[in-house]
């Protein structure tokens, strides 16, 4: 690690808190190792919506198909790695994300997935190099059976979302958006464990409006408002390898709470319209929780106001379902 790095790390790490300064620091290490992906600048009346502006955000341009890659490289540049390598258990983004970030950083890794990971995902994860086990149906018994993996061998647990590192590299994603599209009033974004949009809404600090949107049946984070706290949800539905861990993270609540003014929430049927509609309108693919912040706009779940500048996050591409025209 160089010493301009080194300097940088220190003062990441020995301050607290998902903050503005934080997420800025965090950016300055991972930048040289992430995409700065693009915006697009759409009409919802290319969708058969009224007439208003959309600013998409491409997130799943990143490496490794999804957001995830800046939460992984956050872990392996901010913490110390150790021989043993790094474990993650992920429905299977954040395993491609982190066996990507090991692999180019040098690093042993081993992800720990439920068998309802896609195929797409599984071929990332082993095109990376990574150990694959697969263990349970469902994002909890990996997770459990990572736990297990760190305790034997003493490797570096790199969590989804409830690792500050995580939510700071994701913030990332903010502090882009911002940039490219200053202007914007809303910013929908989809919900799994929180890492993401806990990471955002840190970034914009309730600068810009951010809306929570979740599948049906994986309430997380509805279930977690209407607790007061993260409590386990059902972790079903057809974005269930991607937006359906048990429940959200004890690091993205209190920011929640602050800065994500609601949750919305949608069908499986909306996302796999919302899915086709941005493959035949704007020919960008999209995986069903990377279409899941756009289900609340196209079926009408979100509603925007006249003259309301909205952006949705488009934060993953990883399926093999590619011509959604049938």
């Amino acid at each position: 690690m160089s010493t301009p790095r080194r300097a940088i790390t220190a003062a990441i790490m020995t301050t607290t808190g998902i903050t503005r300064e934080r997420i800025a620091a965090t950016e300055a290490v991972i930048r040289p190792h992430v995409r700065r992906t693009p915006v697009l600048k759409a009409n919802l009346a290319n969708f058969g919506q009224p007439d208003q502006p959309v600013t998409f955000k491409l997130e799943m341009l990143q490496h490794s198909g999804s957001f995830k890659a800046r939460g992984a490289f956050a872990n392996l540049l901010l913490r110390q790695v150790p021989k043993a390598g790094v474990v993650a258990a992920s429905g299977g983004n954040h395993g491609a994300a982190v066996a990507y970030a090991a692999q180019r950083l040098g690093v042993p890794a081993t992800i720990f997935v439920p068998e309802i990971t896609s195929p797409a995902k599984v071929g990332r994860i082993r095109g990376y190099g990574a150990q694959l086990v697969i263990a349970g149906s469902r994002y909890a018994d990996a997770l459990a059976a990572s736990e297990a993996h760190v305790e034997r061998t003493g490797a570096m647990a790199v969590h989804a979302y409830d690792q500050a590192e995580t939510l700071l590299g994701q913030g990332s994603v903010g502090l882009e958006l911002e940039a490219d599209a200053p202007d914007i009033d809303t910013l929908l974004v989809a919900v799994g464990g929180g890492g993401l949009i806990g990471g955002i809404a840190a970034w914009y600090a309730g600068k810009t409006r951010v809306i929570a949107i979740e599948p049906e049946q994986s309430p997380t984070l509805h279930a977690a408002f209407a607790a007061g706290g993260p409590v386990d949800a059902p972790a079903g539905g057809i974005a269930a390898d991607s937006l359906a861990p048990r429940r959200v993270g004890q690091l993205m609540f209190p920011i929640a709470q602050a800065y994500v003014e609601r949750v919305v929430l949608v069908s499986d049927d909306a996302i796999r319209q919302a899915q086709a509609s941005l493959w035949s309108s704007l020919r960008v693919v999209a995986e069903p929780g990377g279409a899941a912040a756009f289900a609340a706009l196209l079926s009408g779940r979100y509603r925007p106001s006249p003259g309301e500048r909205i952006a949705v996050l488009i934060c993953g591409a990883n399926t093999t379902a590619v011509n959604f025209d049938g």
